[in-house]
């Protein structure tokens, strides 16, 4: 049986070389001005997701 993809979810995550899934930071939207500039400069590089969260990202995107 096929399983479908959440495909909200297949936006925000992508894998990389290492078979590890890699995401953007959050809190980069709006309200940037009470925000120093280090921080902002900070949010703007990706990262990994979270082993805790990997068991939820894998149910949602079943073939990545």
């Amino acid at each position: 049986m096929k399983l479908k993809t959440n495909r909200s979810a297949a936006k925000r995550f992508t894998k990389t070389g290492s078979g590890k899934v890699k995401r953007s930071k959050a809190y980069a939207s709006h309200l940037l001005s009470s925000k120093t500039r280090k921080r902002k400069r900070n949010l703007r590089k990706s990262t990994l997701v979270d082993s805790a969260n990997m068991c939820g990202v894998k149910r949602m995107l079943p073939y990545l």
